[in-house]
């Protein structure tokens, strides 16, 4: 067992323009322990622990490692005294034209090349296959980070961190993107650290039976301040839950009634060029909010892309009102009525660096556009707020920047700028990943208003839960094509299950 460390955080307070986004914060964690850190979006979790791994150096406030102040300002600072954090924007994180190998080993060829001109290839790629087999993944260490699946990736970022010697491991939403089987294999793994190596582990995570399997105590965040600090065996999930927005919270999401009409968007045979779709046929009529799910790596995705002009066709037909459509490029879906809310929200469905009136109106542009080159930016910001207040989008004004909002605001924003382009199909692809549940609960408001109006809505989740409590009817997709049709009505969670993993009866 690794000798016993202790982490602590007095009084940290943080600032970003227009935002106290910490306020005198305490937080404690020692090793072999799991320790979680819960709150609703915008609470200040990530920022907390962005601060511990060095990424933001302004803070206020103390940092102690084992009773010795310490100054933590760079992420340097962090990985000397062993802390890890791997974050939620997996993109961003790693190098995508590098390989498997290069990734996991990055740090680790950083600080042993200091004055050396040569490369052990051999080695980095055994060492790497080392640090993957006690990940419990199996991937060829040649493979660019770019080639590999959103959970690949995940696990490739954690295998990094554990490639130092790590006494404190940061996992941000670390099982948003993993399979069932991925996340139980996480969850070993996260024991074996704790238990038999001595690592301390903080977990942040919005799925809340989760925290209650694999964590042993509970710091709850709201609006930047600590609200409680307990024991797991102390809460219910339900209590949980009403810490975190400060209010009585029912957890169930009573689906909205809209007039089902007729179809108006049909998929006929649909093939992707690569075969990531395979033979794809369903329908989706006017009012009607159609589920798609399955396991991770089913093809939810590489269908919503596809629909969205992102993946190339071999063959098929795309109809809306039954007129065929040409799905050349995003643009092109864009023009004929789709719109595609994406699964990575910081790489696809919002420009992070631009102020949250310009994500909000870019699909819409030539509606604020007088003559070939001049804006009415006036007339974006105002249309602008009405869409921030009508989604609660919590930011100090339109004109923020997108990277400084929490992630299931920024959720928000992806989601708001289809609002204003106004299409007829709308394609959610994973809308809650990362969300809380009162931004849950919004995003399920919206979507059941748009059903309302009269749209057409895809929703794609591997969170079967989800699928059952908003869809009308459900396909379950296996091995890139659709396996089985359910009305809601009928469908067991049971029965998704079976078709998902590759039942047959």
């Amino acid at each position: 067992m690794e000798p016993k460390h202790r982490l602590d955080m007095k009084g940290i307070s943080i600032e970003f323009p227009g935002v106290k986004a910490l306020d005198q914060v305490d937080f404690s964690v020692q090793s072999g322990e799991i320790h979680a850190l819960v709150g609703a979006n915008g609470a200040g979790k990530s920022t907390l622990m962005k601060i511990l791994g060095g990424a933001y150096g302004h803070y206020q406030g103390d940092i102690y490692f084992d009773g010795k102040k310490v100054d933590i300002r760079y992420p340097a600072d962090a990985k000397a005294l062993g802390i890890d954090v791997v974050y939620q924007e997996v993109d961003t994180a790693l190098i995508p034209y590098l390989t498997v190998a290069e990734n996991i080993m990055l740090d680790k060829m950083a600080n042993e090349m200091k004055g050396k001109h040569f490369i052990r290839w051999g080695d980095i790629h055994r060492s790497a296959q080392e640090v993957m087999k006690q990940v419990g993944i199996q991937l060829d260490t040649h493979t660019l980070v770019q080639d590999l699946t959103l959970a690949q990736k995940q696990m490739v970022l954690i295998a990094r961190a554990l490639a130092t010697n790590t006494n404190f491991l940061v996992l941000d939403e670390p099982t948003a993107p993993l399979s069932q089987t991925e996340t139980e294999e996480l969850f070993r793994l996260m024991r074996d650290l704790a238990q038999n190596q001595g690592v301390g582990i903080v977990f942040i995570s919005h799925r809340l039976p989760e925290i209650f399997e694999i964590c042993e105590n509970i710091t709850i965040l709201r609006d930047g301040k600590v609200v409680a600090e307990t024991t797991i065996d102390q809460l219910t999930q339900q209590k949980l839950v009403e810490l975190m927005l400060g209010r009585r919270f029912e957890e169930t999401y009573p689906k909205m009634q809209a007039p089902i009409g007729d179809v108006i968007f049909e998929v006929r045979n649909l093939n992707e060029e690569y075969g990531r779709v395979r033979n794809v046929s369903f329908s989706v009529r006017s009012g009607e909010i159609v589920g798609i799910t399955g396991l991770v790596g089913a093809g939810k995705t590489e269908l919503c892309k596809t629909l969205f002009g992102a993946y190339p066709i071999q063959s098929g037909e795309i109809l809306l009102n039954g007129k065929p459509l040409k799905m050349k490029s995003p643009h092109a879906a864009v023009q004929q009525g789709v719109a595609l809310v994406p699964e990575e929200r910081r790489k696809e469905g919002v420009l992070v660096e631009e102020p949250v009136f310009v994500n909000l109106t870019l699909p819409s542009l030539d509606r604020f556009t007088r003559g070939p080159a001049f804006v009415d930016t006036r007339a974006e910001r105002a249309t602008a707020r009405q869409v921030i207040q009508d989604l609660g989008i919590r930011t100090p004004s339109e004109n923020q920047k997108v990277a400084y909002l929490s992630g299931g605001n920024q959720q928000k924003v992806a989601v708001g700028k289809w609002l204003i382009a106004d299409a007829e199909i709308y394609i959610f692809d994973e809308p809650t990943k990362g969300v809380d549940v009162g931004a849950k609960h919004d995003i399920f408001e919206l979507i059941g208003e748009l059903a309302k109006q009269g749209k057409g809505v895809i929703y794609a989740s591997s969170e079967i839960p989800e699928i059952l409590d908003i869809s009308d009817r459900i396909y379950v997709m296996y091995d890139y094509a659709i396996v089985k049709e359910f009305e809601t009505s009928e469908a067991t969670e049971e029965a998704i299950l079976f078709y998902s993993a590759g039942g047959q009866q």
